[in-house]
């Protein structure tokens, strides 16, 4: 089954589409005529200039407003598809796409568009032509693949197919079941787009807010197995509409289609086991099983400012590399690693970043398959060379410059603490027990590809988002968390630098760990150890507990316990959340203690913009000073 996306799914001129389109590993592309229009190669010079690309032209689309026409008008019709035939010939492509008209002169009637497209078809048979019908969800009188359908079963012509699209028949809420009763030979092609659950117009739903299988909120994958499910062995191909695609890097854009459609392809062949699908094979979803180490890179008194706050965490010095200028912290089952190597990965990150998290480890069943699967969805695998007594642990290049490491137990990658670090028995430290979540931060625009990478590399769930709201601005957040919560991380877009992310990404040049929330089972016993170290809780002005009285049931010596520590606190039912967060370090990072009872799931989201509004005083040197 060939790969294809649309041209108008990529920012950028026809050229540098398709450059990012090869690279991405597509078999082909559909020509959005806009795109070539806007082009000065001859329709010949664009075909060649796309097989040197390696590529094919699996579709030229669209031809609008075509059936059902009176008189003058439907002789014109005929007369600009004509023309459009003799372009795709010199293009060296026969499949075309005729969308539903919306003329407002068009008359409606199921035979009479048959009738043109049965006289269509002898046209194009005369050019070796295939054409393609497909049913727009805003269609004047075909608004319904099974419309579209009927009219290609009356016009009963080898040359006249199906088109659908994935968008068009799930924004209308059709039901996809309903494709397997098209045979698969009469469907010629096959779209495919996600989008977000808005209420909205749906052509402007449509144009601007489709999104890559998998980022939004539509079936697709229910929609693809019916259609799979016909005997259809065609293209898959992405007809993306999309504003924030439109102003990415276009090469991010398609190397996200390509690994969206994938693992979109993936999923539908273990759900359909009888299935043949000719796409590259790859392990399952992986499970993650919890936050393994986070490495950050450091130098000099940076260093041994951020080595003073672990100690002041609870964290012990648990050992040192055997190798290297890298020291492993250790508090429960939270690791930290400070690396102040020279060369390297981490030294590259701090000569850019500063000190900044550069690595992050991630326990899984199988390292060598979550290696795998990533490699097979595109990622870029990361090795550095390996010194006397060091393990060869599978590795990623994630996004915005980050690695992921990968352990496991049953191939002895766990073992690398006791054999690089000589480390021992846990250390019990002050209470923290776990990495709770991991916070990212990145332009809003990176936010779909941030969570496109994880949901198809690990099983895991996304929440859905919510506004975060800065003194200075917006952000976006949302949830990836494996359904036992081993994994769990929180995606910020920033759109302003005058958010606390987004003046984060400034100063760091685009870090993405912005903070580490870790678990305690008691926080407050937690806190009182770790203030006795030297630990400064972010503080929160006394209004914030008025309103906690306010808002919960909370008693009142319980309320100043938490406001003499820095405790905020939420809750959903009978589940509640304490959390407390340390001053800001290193361009913007900062630690989070968490405790969750009766099964809390959240975040604590209604507090984040009192925590912003307390980290910024301290910025501007207004903090509230402690008891």
């Amino acid at each position: 089954m060939k790969t294809s996306i649309a041209t108008v799914s990529v920012s950028g001129t026809l050229r540098d589409k398709l450059e990012a389109i090869a690279a991405a590993g597509f078999d082909g592309v559909e020509i959005f005529e806009q795109d070539f229009i806007a082009d000065e190669g001859s329709p010949r010079d664009v075909g060649n200039m796309i097989r040197d690309h390696g590529l094919e032209v699996t579709l030229f689309q669209p031809f609008r407003d075509f059936e059902g026409l009176p008189g003058g008008l439907r002789d014109k019709a005929f007369d600009r598809a004509l023309r459009k035939f003799d372009v795709m010939q010199e293009l060296g492509t026969d499949m075309v796409l005729f969308c539903s008209t919306v003329h407002p002169q068009a008359l409606g009637g199921i035979d009479r568009a048959a009738d043109d497209f049965a006289q269509l078809g002898e046209l194009a048979a005369e050019r070796g032509i295939r054409v393609g019908y497909e049913a727009l969800a805003w269609g004047r009188y075909v608004n319904d693949h099974r419309d579209a359908w009927e009219i290609v079963r009356r016009a009963d012509h080898p040359n006249i197919g199906v088109i659908l699209d994935s968008f068009h028949t799930l924004g209308r809420g059709i039901d996809p079941e309903t494709i397997r009763r098209i045979p698969g030979d009469r469907i010629f092609f096959v779209q495919l787009a996600d989008a977000p659950r808005i209420d909205m117009d749906l052509l402007y739903w449509s144009r601007h807010f489709r999104n890559m299988p998998g980022e939004g909120d539509l079936p697709v994958r229910d929609f693809m197995r019916a259609v799979t499910a016909t005997g259809y062995s065609g293209p898959i191909s992405l007809e993306i509409f999309n504003d924030q695609f439109r102003g990415s890097s276009t090469r991010q854009v398609a190397r996200d289609g390509h690994r969206s459609l994938i693992a979109l392809m993936d999923d539908v062949r273990r759900a359909e086991p009888a299935l043949t699908v000719d796409l590259p094979q790859m392990p399952a979803r992986q499970k993650p099983e919890g936050v393994a180490f986070i490495e950050f890179a450091s130098r000099g008194e940076d260093a041994q400012a951020l080595a003073a706050q672990l100690g002041a965490l609870g964290f012990e010095r648990a050992g040192h590399h055997r190798n290297k200028r890298v020291t492993l912290f250790q508090q429960g089952d939270i690791r930290i690693v400070l690396n102040e190597e020279t060369e390297g990965h981490a030294a590259h990150a701090w000569n850019a970043r500063g000190t900044t998290v550069c690595d992050i480890g991630l326990a899984t069943a199988s390292a060598a398959d979550t290696l795998a699967r990533a490699t097979a969805l595109g990622s870029e695998p990361f090795a550095q060379p390996i010194g006397p007594g060091e393990l060869d642990i599978p590795a990623i290049r994630g996004l915005s410059g980050s690695v992921l490491h990968f352990l496991d137990d049953q191939s002895g990658l766990e073992g690398v603490w006791q054999q690089e670090f000589g480390a021992g028995a846990a250390v019990p430290g002050a209470g923290l027990t776990r990495v709770d979540h991991i916070a990212q931060t990145m332009s809003y625009e990176d936010m779909l590809s941030w969570t496109l990478f994880y949901t198809t590399l690990f099983e895991t769930e996304k929440s859905p988002m919510v506004d975060v709201f800065d003194p200075d601005g917006l952000v976006r957040s949302q949830v990836v968390a494996s359904p036992g919560g081993d994994l769990r991380i929180t995606l910020n877009g920033a759109d302003s630098h005058r958010t606390l992310a987004g003046s984060f990404l400034a100063e760091t040049f685009g870090a993405s760990v912005q903070h580490l929330a870790m678990a305690t089972e008691d926080i407050f016993s937690t806190l009182d150890a770790l203030i006795a170290r030297g630990f400064e809780p972010l503080r929160m002005p006394r209004n914030y507990y008025d309103d906690l009285a306010a808002r919960f049931d909370i008693a009142p010596d319980l309320l100043e316990r938490m406001r003499e520590r820095g405790i905020l606190y939420d809750e959903d039912g009978a589940a509640r959340f304490f959390q407390c967060y340390s001053r800001s370090f290193a361009g913007g990072v900062f630690f989070e203690i968490v405790q969750r009872l009766n099964g809390y799931r959240g975040y604590g989201a209604a507090n984040a913009p009192f925590r912003i509004a307390a980290q910024k005083r301290l910025r501007r040197g207004k903090g509230i000073p402690a008891r």
